[in-house]
């Protein structure tokens, strides 16, 4: 059953001339003024959905985007100021960048959150798919085996410096402590100072759902994130139907949408042509960021080429509102319309308790915040009545 609702804020500035016809994602270049907006926007967001009820703010962490569609490059240092600002919101990490870290000063920095925030952030992962961001950090990125090699372990490494009084750590790319003498004894394990006070829950995006994959974050406790963000659009049930196979394998029983966030983009109006005829322009500018990066479908070199030309990129192919609508990842129209899709959601999927229901990276703060109200006033009462 839905019990909290939640979104996801990738932490765009306002931008101008979208759509496929407006300004190509390599020529935006936002002086810093604009691109330092996406943090009072963030706070904007989190006193709207502390007022109007809503669980939890996920954010997501991006480097280096003068671009402006991902701005925020440190997702607990924000959490703690809009923890600050608010009373009950919890606000997630969706997602730290583990191979952008030290996996050790990522644990001290949540450790931290967690004890100012009273418990109210929300630990998630990712392994990233930006080249810029990760190899600029120096961690391998075009290399995908290296890169979730490097991850996993990474993972592996944070959770037992939250979870575990003390620990040791000796794998490939860390050797933790180093067997140095220090103060007449020598060196065998350590302990994160402070340690979270509050129990530790770890989210991570379900994307391809490797065997592997799906079995990394089943050992290690992990619940799954389909959908949104990047990957706006709902999850396939299939990929449900094998996250629970696997729960089940490890021993963890649960209903069909168990230990899952499932994301969506909704957006309310008095008719679904009016809400798709208004959100259009925000999808496009998502799709020309995003489809490169392989979150559209699998495009062609000639698809990518035709995104990055006004001229051309209407033709690319990509799918429409009305194809994403029909296929069931948007939900637009009217706030009873809405509810509908979601409680029948909720009947398919008896063990889901979360739902993020959010915007493309297009979309300027006004809209976000007009979006947050109809949904908080309009459909949030309607499920809990239903």
């Amino acid at each position: 059953m839905i019990k909290r609702f939640s979104t996801l804020y990738a932490g765009q500035v306002d931008l101008d001339n979208t759509g496929f016809e407006g300004t190509p994602v390599n020529e935006r270049n936002f002086d810093n003024d604009k691109l330092a907006t996406p943090l009072a926007t963030a706070e904007e967001m989190g006193k709207a959905m502390d007022r109007l009820g809503f669980d939890t703010l996920w954010m997501a962490e991006h480097h280096f985007q003068r671009e402006g569609y991902e701005c925020i490059p440190n997702i607990l240092m924000l959490a703690v100021h809009i923890a600050n600002r608010t009373q009950r919101l919890r606000i997630g990490c969706g997602f730290n960048i583990v191979p952008m870290w030290h996996p050790l000063r990522l644990a001290e920095d949540y450790a931290v959150a967690d004890i100012l925030t009273g418990g109210r952030v929300r630990f998630g992962v990712g392994r990233g798919y930006h080249t810029r961001e990760v190899e600029t950090f120096g961690a391998p990125m075009q290399d995908a085996a290296a890169n979730r090699e490097l991850f996993e372990e990474q993972v592996e490494l944070v959770l037992k410096a939250l979870r575990e009084p003390s620990f040791s750590h000796h794998g490939k790319h860390y050797n933790i402590p180093p067997r140095v003498p220090y103060r007449g004894y020598e060196l065998e394990e350590i302990t994160l100072v402070p340690r979270p006070q509050h129990p530790v829950e770890c989210w991570q995006p379900i994307v391809s759902a490797s065997e592997r994959g799906l079995d990394f974050m089943v050992r290690n406790g992990i619940n799954g994130f389909m959908g949104g963000g990047a990957a706006v659009g709902g999850a396939r049930h299939p990929l449900i139907e094998a996250w629970q196979a696997r729960l089940a394998k490890a021993g963890r029983e649960t209903e069909l949408g168990g230990d899952l966030i499932i994301g969506f983009s909704a957006f309310i109006t008095d008719s679904e042509e009016e809400a798709m005829k208004r959100v259009q322009p925000f999808v496009e500018e998502h799709q020309k960021m995003f489809g490169p990066l392989g979150f559209a479908g699998v495009l062609s070199d000639e698809q990518i080429e035709m995104l990055g030309d006004p001229k051309r990129a209407r033709q690319a192919g990509l799918p429409t509102v009305r194809d994403q609508f029909e296929a069931g990842s948007w939900f637009c129209g009217p706030a009873e319309q809405v509810a509908e899709k979601l409680l029948a959601l909720q009947e398919k999927y008896p063990g889901l308790e979360e739902v993020m229901v959010g915007q493309p990276v297009g979309t300027p703060r006004g809209v976000i915040l007009e979006q947050l109200e109809r949904f908080g006033t309009e459909v949030m009462p309607l499920l809990k009545r239903g």
